[in-house]
């Protein structure tokens, strides 16, 4: 008798179930699980597949932060002769009892077991108070009061002790770095290994080094997660080039201890950097790399595994070949699964109440990125606008547009809550489609579902005040958006379909509407001048003014290859440096390339005033000021007239 397809998938040799277990590799947010794991997981199971998850990013910090951890570290630090100690160790170790007897009364606290601590913490005695605690002197009250009082009101007594605690778990990461792994930080691990890393070679060299404490820690953690869960195949999740070095580890460790595993690698990262992959050493690690969206690989190399379809039939995968000295990728023609067939995620598996509220910046919006457990779920797969040149809009993530409609979507965010006990959301899109939002909304306020909302979303003239309302109605927060350049011939250049105007109306149209507004700034760009950017200044300046945005960041442009912009960069009136090629062209990854502007401008100088700039706007510092005060060099007086944002909303009526 033959099996049903999705039984026939659950069943390996012998009709021994095949289980897959997906992995969050170090190191991603602590705050929330990275969503990459609870999708597959919540889609596999809805074919039959016993499929587990485990976030080792969230154990490694963990296992890093507890007292056992800490005796470890001392170990590692009085290690070190002392004329090589750094600050922050020698205060470590001064202070090693307190941190000691800190650490888990610290830690609980953020997880949201011990409130009670929260006044002690705050009374600022508790806590040894390393280097990180100087970025207080920022808030300094020049009447002497309360410094964090004066500069953000009479902040609660968790705020403030959550604040401090986040500082504390920050000087312990730095501990970590100064003495036992100077690859060490909490979000980005080892990511100079991995980023736009056209050889392999720095990786090799790191994985083949004696593991340091914090390997050691992983090592362990990784074991004893494929102990706990016994898989026939595990996938690693890399995200971002910080959660490279540490999936490679991971895959290194089970490969020495139970090679019968079979090891698949994916992820953002993956399917931004490594689309050129011809590096044969990768698949001492692990034994597939899978593109773009997972559901489909992923059922292929089940089917694989399980001999029901050969390697031949594997859909967007590398593997090494059979003779060892090259990497065939493998896509037989096959349709994805549908995004309204996805299945719901689930995050059943991972440890919910263990996660972290950090508190690193007490501007309320920029603290949603760390501060709270959020769900993470997608309105829409890929970006409805694809126009951005610096953007990657030809890559599956991007290019390929499918919706959900909002009663699937309601469906969705209803069993999630179920599940977890927990309300808030964050919609983690590309940019979220007006369209889809104001069916969301209404579909929430219909069935009455009472949630917390926030996500991405592009600042088009859709977005009325009637649809900000609507959605503040249903639960929206707060949302971001690219405003970048905020230069009008820029904007243009860039195919961004809005205008500096217009964006300001929207934003203040979601201000108005008790909407929190975040805003994702670009500096650098092709033959952007030096007055551009004191420009782009002066208009973010009056956007804070008005009260358009509470929050934003100033990120550096980056070419990549697949964008409009590496694509075709004579379009953009600049020269592509020649990129690197290993030796016999074992390309390992490959995204940014650098350029030659015509203009000559030291953006990376300009850099440092506008980063000074907006983290003082954000505090509602210096909104008054000429924003050359900014720069520590000289620049050109901004030629954006001094009330242009004003103006901008007035005509708007």
């Amino acid at each position: 008798m033959s099996l049903p397809a999705s039984d026939a998938l659950a069943c390996g040799p012998g009709g021994q179930p095949l289980r897959v277990l997906s992995v969050i590799a170090p190191m991603t947010q602590l705050n929330t699980p990275y969503p990459s794991t609870a999708y597959l997981t919540g889609f596999l199971r809805g074919r039959g597949i016993a499929a587990q998850q485990e976030d080792l990013a969230l154990a490694l910090a963990l296992a890093l932060l507890s007292a056992d951890g800490l005796d470890a570290l001392k170990t590692e630090a009085e290690a070190q002769p002392k004329r090589e100690r750094s600050d922050r160790v020698a205060f470590f170790l001064a202070n090693f009892a307190r941190y000691r007897a800190a650490i888990g009364p610290a830690v609980a606290f953020l997880q949201g077991r011990d409130g009670t601590l929260a006044q002690r913490i705050a009374g600022r005695e508790f806590l040894p108070e390393g280097e990180r605690f100087r970025s207080l002197d920022v808030y300094e009250d020049p009447d002497g009061g309360d410094p964090m009082a004066w500069a953000f009101g009479a902040l609660g007594q968790t705020d403030r002790a959550k604040h401090l605690a986040t500082l504390f778990l920050n000087d312990l990461a730095d501990v970590v770095k100064d003495a036992a792994d100077p690859r060490f930080e909490f979000v980005r691990y080892a990511e100079s290994l991995a980023q736009s890393q056209a050889s392999f070679e720095p990786l090799a060299r790191a994985l083949a080094a004696p593991p340091t404490l914090v390997d050691r820690l992983l090592q362990r953690l990784t074991l004893e997660a494929v102990q706990r869960h016994q898989p026939g195949l595990v996938l690693l999740s890399v995200p971002f080039p910080g959660a490279v070095y540490a999936a490679l580890r991971i895959a290194q460790t089970i490969k020495a201890r139970h090679p019968q595993i079979a090891i698949a690698l994916g992820g953002g990262y993956v399917n931004t950097e490594l689309r050129e992959l011809a590096e044969p050493r990768v698949f001492d690690h692990v034994d597939y790399v899978t593109l773009d969206a997972g559901e489909r690989p992923v059922l292929a190399l089940i089917e694989h595994l399980q001999g029901q379809r050969g390697a031949q039939r594997l859909v967007r995968t590398f593997r090494r070949s059979a003779d060892g000295q090259r990497v065939d990728y493998v896509n037989w023609p096959e349709p994805d699964i549908p995004f309204e067939d996805t299945g719901t995620p689930t995050w059943d598996g991972l440890p919910l109440h263990r996660y972290l509220s950090l508190l690193d910046m007490l501007n309320p919006m920029h603290r949603l990125w760390s501060d709270g457990r959020w769900n993470k779920l997608t309105v829409a797969h890929g970006c409805y606008w694809k126009k951005c040149s610096f953007c990657d809009v030809g890559l599956d993530y991007i290019g390929r547009y499918e919706a959900a409609s909002a009663e699937r979507l309601v469906d969705r965010i209803e069993t999630i809550v179920a599940e977890t006990g927990q309300t808030g959301f964050h919609f983690v899109d590309e940019a979220a489609p007006p369209k889809s939002l104001k069916a969301l909304a209404a579909e929430l306020t219909r069935r009455g579902t009472a949630i917390s909302w926030w996500g991405n979303i592009r600042f088009e003239k859709s977005f009325s005040r009637e649809l900000a309302l609507a959605m503040a109605d249903s639960g929206c927060i707060a949302v971001t958006g690219g405003l970048e350049v905020a230069s009008d011939r820029l904007l243009q250049k860039m195919n961004k379909g809005v205008s500096v105007d217009q964006v300001a109306r929207v934003t203040k149209a979601f201000s108005d509407a008790g909407i929190l507004v975040h805003a994702y700034l670009m500096y650098g760009f092709p033959t952007q001048t030096v007055q551009e950017t004191v420009d782009a200044l002066e208009t973010v300046r009056q956007l804070f003014a008005e009260g358009c945005i509470q929050s934003g960041f100033f990120h550096r442009f980056a070419c990549t290859v697949h964008s409009p912009v590496g694509l075709d960069p004579d379009a953009y009136g600049i020269r592509l440096k020649p990129l690197p090629v290993p030796d016999g062209g074992r390309v390992f990854a490959r995204n940014d390339v650098d350029f030659t502007d015509p203009t000559g401008t030291d953006h990376d100088l300009l850099g440092v005033g506008l980063r000074k700039a907006i983290y003082n706007f954000m505090h509602g510092i210096g909104l008054d000021e000429d924003v050359r005060a900014w720069f520590d060099h000289p620049v050109p007086k901004a030629r954006v007239a001094r009330h242009r944002i004003a103006k901008a909303l007035a005509e708007a009526g």
